[in-house]
């Protein structure tokens, strides 16, 4: 037992020591963040596929409002991610997820080709997408028709009744001939009516031209049949040369009739991530240039886009089509420097298969991307699997990767100047935007520090006040056109 003196002693030198805690230095205090975040480009974008209720809407038989609802979440859960690009299927099938005189309303809707869903999904799209920020892109089949086993309900005014003399039929699927003159006219027609009246920010064609080949069953290769559009046509090219040379048409077409209509928007292309066989070295795989006839590097080499998004739905541990040695390959292609934004299967991860991806794989392949400076960005098929499989865990294993504020590439071909900065001012936590004379924008890049720290936001064009986290330190305004160009900065307070 301690004597009384040195439980004394122990209780001073125990006091002492809590002393020299509490009134020991804790360091300089933690500075408030005064750097601004810089402007940072890259395409994040998010394929919706609407063909059968893929992504949305879930059912055919729900409301319209339940469908409006179902998209909300959607965009809500794409902008928490990061992600900065929806590219909305609006026609899957000769068909339309809009209001169209050409082309009957979308079966996914209302579960009836041709009725009425009682809203356009297209102009809300657009409009709520804006909102949060959010490019909108309109993603369309060129010719695909749908189905033989459809035939029978297609609405009176579908291209199988009205132009039935266009239309093929081939093994179960109903196909738009695209050695047919009238076929490429009617969907140039049907994409110009898009964008005149849409306020898309881009026009997407998927990789549906000539449709994949089929085989009997007996093994055999199912020809398609053109025979008859090819004699009429003339040509003294081979039969396959013919064949290109029409998706070669159509694609230069697509992109200088739609610029003519709007000469920033932007134009692309989703490939098969494949060119050819052998392209680089050690790659196999679908024929694309012989067994679909899609030239996709000649598009790409001719500039008959301002992106391509080849579909590159392999592991980078893949032998015969490595992630990252296909990738390489399309970027030493790009001699023109378009934007590059591989496609990404996130429908892969962890889906039951022999060559299923592992949970690491999209973030990895997102990583490579970002150090080939050849390459700009990447788009996620599909919506479902990444935001929602699994209780999203797609979604968290790439929010990190997205947390630093992003913007669209700039499509620097299509328009190299910088657009007039505009005015602002402040008052509390709101901010006033007063364009330039003659000088609207398409957005409006906000950066604003509050409580030492900075947050960034897009902010649409036609909108003139924004209301701040709380009553700003800094703040700083950019407008930026539609080909991605951003104006010099105007501060608050001034310099």
């Amino acid at each position: 037992m301690m004597s009384s003196r040195l439980l004394s002693a122990a209780g001073l030198l125990l006091l002492g020591a809590c002393t020299r805690v509490a009134t020991a230095p804790v360091g300089p205090p933690i500075q408030p963040d005064t750097t601004p975040p810089p402007i940072t480009h890259e395409m994040r974008g998010l394929w919706v596929a609407t063909v059968r209720g893929i992504d949305w809407p879930s059912r055919s038989t729900l409301s319209a409002d339940q469908q409006r609802a179902e998209l909300d979440d959607i965009l809500d859960r794409a902008k928490a991610t990061g992600i900065n690009a929806i590219f909305l299927q609006v026609r899957s099938a000769g068909d339309a997820l809009y209001a169209s005189q050409l082309e009957p309303w979308a079966a996914p809707l209302t579960g009836t080709q041709g009725k009425d869903p009682g809203y356009d999904p297209l102009a809300y799209a657009i409009t709520q997408a804006h909102a949060r920020g959010l490019e909108l892109h309109a993603w369309i089949n060129p010719y695909r028709a749908g189905n033989t086993s459809d035939s029978a309900s297609l609405a009176p005014n579908h291209i199988f009744n009205t132009r039935r003399e266009l239309v093929r039929v081939y093994s179960g699927s109903l196909w738009m001939d695209p050695g047919e003159p009238g076929v490429q006219d009617f969907v140039i027609k049907v994409v110009k009516d898009i964008v005149q009246r849409y306020d898309v920010d881009g026009v997407h064609a998927d990789d549906y031209f000539y449709p994949y080949q089929v085989k009997d069953a007996n093994g055999a290769t199912l020809d398609f049949p053109d025979s008859a559009s090819y004699a009429r046509s003339g040509s003294t090219l081979s039969r396959d040369d013919w064949r290109r040379a029409n998706v070669d048409q159509f694609v230069q077409r697509l992109y200088h009739e739609v610029h003519g209509v709007k000469p920033t928007i932007d134009v692309g292309i989703s490939p098969f991530g494949i060119w050819r066989p052998g392209n680089p070295p050690g790659v196999a795989g679908l024929d694309a240039y012989a067994t679909i006839y899609a030239d996709s590097r000649k598009w790409l080499q001719q500039g008959w886009v301002d992106y391509l998004a080849p579909q590159l739905y392999w592991a980078n541990s893949a032998p015969q089509q490595s992630f990252s040695a296909l990738l390489d390959w399309w970027i030493s292609q790009n001699t023109l420097g378009r934007n590059l934004w591989p496609g990404m299967a996130t429908y892969r991860v962890n889906d039951g298969t022999a060559s299923a991806f592992s949970a690491t794989e999209i973030p990895d392949q997102i990583r490579i991307t970002r150090a080939r400076p050849g390459a700009t960005g990447e788009l996620l098929y599909n919506t479902g699997s990444t935001l929602k499989k699994n209780g999203g865990a797609i979604a968290a294993s790439i929010a990190p990767l997205y947390a630093s504020f992003a913007i669209a590439p700039t499509s620097s071909w299509l328009d190299q100047s910088a657009p007039p900065a505009p005015a602002v001012s402040v008052n509390g936590a709101a901010l006033t935007i007063t364009p330039a004379a003659g000088g609207l924008a398409r957005w409006w890049l906000v950066r604003a520090r509050t409580a030492g720290t900075w947050r960034s936001s897009l902010v649409f064009g036609d909108r003139r006040t924004v209301r701040l986290a709380a009553a700003p330190e800094r703040v700083i305004v950019n407008a930026v056109d539609e080909a991605g160009n951003t104006s010099a900065d105007v501060r608050w307070p001034s310099p």
